[in-house]
């Protein structure tokens, strides 16, 4: 029952993060390329996407 609890909370924050990435003003390529990363990484890419990724992909993804 507890691993059925977990995985319902990292699916529910897996759909969380790609939403918030297709949200943000990137561009397309950028987008899918952070979300297989997301998807395939599991708590790992979610974690760091929340702690580094979520405020700095704009810039990394414009090039500057």
């Amino acid at each position: 029952m507890l691993s059925f609890i977990i995985y319902i909370v990292g699916l529910i924050c897996t759909i969380w993060c790609v939403v918030d990435v297709f949200k943000k003003n990137i561009s397309m390529t950028c987008k899918v390329i952070v979300s297989i990363l997301i998807l395939l990484t599991s708590w790992i890419g979610l974690l760091v996407y929340y702690f580094i990724v979520k405020d700095n992909i704009e810039k990394w993804c414009a090039g500057k």
